[in-house]
């Protein structure tokens, strides 16, 4: 099996857009990682994650704002030869993404990319009222370095 980079940016910006949740790696006070699965939105080499008001993992990105995103599409096992276990491996796409995040307070901003985050799950319009907008936290991570990856092909695919 062939792992190979995809260095096309609409390939790998599809991947993203594919993906219904992303693993945030963030390092916590004591200097060891966290990882948490989170709701997104991608736009223009920006990612866009929210959260409530208070929590650790808030507390983490303030204290250590440099965030790695991985996003992870297709899981497919497959195999060369079905009797030899080291030939098996699963067929996916991924990408990884590092920036830093800063949190967004202005209210039509915060309201537009809340607006942008329930696009990608929904196409039903959705509203929300300022309270709703005041208390969550909106976290935008200008994409630095991105990466990915196509893994498990055969050599037929290639």
């Amino acid at each position: 099996m062939k792992t190979i980079s995809i260095t096309d940016s609409k390939e790998i910006e599809n991947i993203i857009r594919q993906c219904p949740y992303c693993m945030v790696g963030i390092t916590d006070a004591d200097g060891h990682p966290y990882v948490i699965p989170m709701n997104f939105a991608y736009e223009k080499g920006i990612i866009y994650l929210h959260s409530g008001p208070d929590g650790g993992k808030l507390e983490m990105t303030r204290q250590h704002p440099d965030v790695c995103i991985t996003f992870c599409d297709g899981h497919e096992l497959v195999w060369m030869h079905q009797q030899v276990a080291c030939s098996y491996s699963m067929k996916s796409r991924s990408v990884i993404c590092r920036g830093r995040v800063e949190f967004v307070d202005d209210m039509d901003v915060k309201r537009r990319i809340l607006t942008l985050l329930m696009k990608h799950y929904t196409d039903y319009p959705c509203t929300m009222g300022d309270p709703a907008v005041r208390n969550v936290v909106v976290w935008r991570v200008r994409v630095k370095q991105m990466t990915g990856k196509s893994f498990g092909l055969r050599p037929s695919e290639l």
